[in-house]
């Protein structure tokens, strides 16, 4: 049963949306830091162009890799890519304001952990919606 989940495409699939979501993860984190710390961009603006930034990046990485999409109305792609991903925004967003404002955690442990539920939803409502 392992064994099977190991080489099923939709787990596949996730390791290789989970590696661009790295290579996301980096952009996001080291533009927000840019912005915010070398900028003094406000925290939550900074939050928005380094995530912008990634979900670009990632679209096209996902388009082309992970789920090997064929869509020919690219832009239609696009944009419910973006629309999900300004969900995702306003989901980190909404985590990190929880986290650092009603529980005073530290601003970046906050933004990790809004990545990784983040990562979450995105592949999900992606394979459902947006790559099919």
């Amino acid at each position: 049963m392992i064994e099977a989940l190991l080489n099923s495409e939709l787990f596949l699939k996730f390791i290789r949306f989970g590696i661009v979501g790295f290579m996301g993860f980096v952009i996001d984190f080291g533009l927000t830091y840019f912005f915010k710390e070398k900028a003094k961009v406000q925290k939550y603006v900074a939050n928005g162009i380094g995530f912008s930034l990634a979900a670009i990046n990632n679209y096209i990485l996902n388009r082309c890799w992970t789920f090997h999409s064929h869509n020919a109305n690219i832009m239609l792609e696009f944009s419910v890519f973006i629309v999900v991903s300004i969900v995702g925004l306003a989901l980190s967003t909404l985590i990190i304001w929880l986290l650092v404002q009603k529980n005073n955690f530290k601003f970046y442990p906050s933004k990790l952990a809004s990545i990784f539920i983040v990562m979450i939803w995105n592949f999900f409502i992606n394979l459902l919606y947006t790559f099919v």
